[in-house]
């Protein structure tokens, strides 16, 4: 099933994660989590995302009404994105998340890394 088609899904999980399901739009929900942010200060704090993925990734947030889009109209034009109310709903998840990480994947780790290398050693 394509991931456009899972936004349609009977599933809420398969719906949440058609909205989600890339690594960046967490990260980058996490990114404006405490203020609203320019394209080039997102890019910054995201510095290993491609500018043409932290596009497709800001638009693709805008459209499922996770964050908006402010256009100034100034010289030199300015954008700010920032979450909605929609986006803001999604903090307590990834904290927990955050939380979670920070329990189980222990100095950059995960368990399966761990035991791999724990087998290597051996």
């Amino acid at each position: 099933m394509q991931a456009q088609n899972l936004k349609y899904s009977n599933c809420n999980m398969q719906r949440s994660m058609a909205i989600l399901g890339t690594k960046w739009k967490p990260i980058v929900i996490w990114v404006l989590r405490e203020r609203k942010a320019r394209f080039g200060q997102i890019a910054a704090s995201i510095h290993i995302i491609s500018r043409k993925m932290l596009t497709t990734t800001l638009q693709e947030l805008e459209k499922d009404g996770i964050i908006t889009r402010e256009e100034f109209k100034e010289l030199p034009p300015r954008v700010e994105y920032g979450l909605t109310e929609r986006g803001m709903a999604l903090l307590p998840i990834l904290q927990q998340i955050a939380e979670w990480n920070g329990t189980y994947c222990k100095d950059g780790l995960h368990a399966h890394d761990h035991v791999t290398e724990t087998a290597e050693q051996v």
